[in-house]
């Protein structure tokens, strides 16, 4: 029972619980309905100090219910420097460290852009963080080694560094790369997908353009989206990650011009596992319909095979 769940209070919105798993009855309550679930909240989570009844669904299914729910927070553990080596500084952070005053090594929130091999924007990640140390690089004498407090920085997760890997060698030259992964995988991937999108000039293609949709992988959410986004754009292209920007992306400037025809093979696949999902508060709704909607609104002739 890994991965994304949404979770609904009888009198509260939905908040979201990040890679959850379940470790089934709690072992220090013998002869209880006592389950577990570990992982992250999202950043609302759930109100403070909540007991009362909630649902759990992942997206797809509802998975069961209880009378009454705790958060268990875990004891906070010593965090380990954040240490970035080689690193290209921003003039405002030369500044800072020119200073080198406490309240001008403080960064507040900070956000660090992260290049592929090519030197080209991949993503970047927020970090609320102070200096504690820095030096000039062995790698470049224009480069510095800096070493920030990790307390209040969120480590990359495990499940994304290989995704990372793959990409600093660049984006991928063939279609359906992110095809063998897992949902929370593909989440990821389509966030990379995002990031460098919303960072490159497109090249909209003339109208009457003829696209084609390989539906074979599409199996769930981001898989929707990542293969759209390969339809337009081709491998590692983004073409929108909800229903809101893919209305955008039919608007121009993401690779397409109006009208279009779109061939899409195993539409079936796509039907079986989009056509009954359920939105963050537990309402089913048909996103392989709405997709096909707002393509044809935007002036895509679908051909399903």
């Amino acid at each position: 029972m890994a991965g994304p769940k949404q979770l609904m209070g009888e009198d509260h919105q939905p908040w979201l619980l990040e890679d959850a798993e379940s470790l089934g009855r709690h072992p220090q309550s013998p002869g209880t309905d006592d389950l577990v679930l570990t992982g992250l909240d999202d950043c609302e989570g759930p109100p403070e100090g909540h007991r009362g009844a909630v649902r759990v669904h992942d997206e797809y299914r509802w998975l069961g219910s209880c009378r009454e729910f705790a958060r268990v927070l875990p004891p906070e553990r010593d965090a380990s420097p954040l240490v970035l080596r080689g690193l290209a500084p921003s003039e405002q952070l030369r500044q800072a460290l020119s200073k080198g005053t406490r309240r001008a090594l403080d960064l507040e929130q900070a956000a660090l852009e992260i290049r592929d091999d090519r030197g080209e924007s991949l993503t970047e990640t927020l970090l609320w963080t102070k200096v504690s140390a820095w030096r000039p690089s062995a790698v470049r004498t224009d480069l510095i080694d800096l070493e920030l407090d990790g307390k209040l920085f969120t480590p990359v997760p495990e499940y994304v560094r290989p995704l990372w890997e793959q990409w600093f060698a660049g984006p991928p030259d063939t279609p359906g790369a992110w095809a063998g992964l897992d949902t929370r995988q593909r989440w990821a991937w389509l966030d990379l997908v995002r990031d460098r999108a919303c960072r490159r000039a497109h090249r909209d293609r003339p109208s009457g353009h003829a696209y084609e949709l390989d539906g074979r992988h599409i199996t769930d959410v981001p898989g929707l989206y990542l293969a759209l986004g390969e339809a337009v754009n081709g491998p590692g292209g983004y073409f929108g990650g909800c229903p809101a920007a893919v209305d955008d992306c039919l608007r121009g400037t993401f690779g397409y011009t109006a009208p279009g025809a779109l061939l899409w093979s195993d539409a079936a696949i796509v039907r079986e596992h989009l056509s009954r999902i359920l939105t963050a508060d537990g309402r089913p709704y048909d996103l392989f319909t709405e997709t096909l909607d707002a393509l044809t609104r935007g002036g895509m002739h679908i051909t399903l095979r």
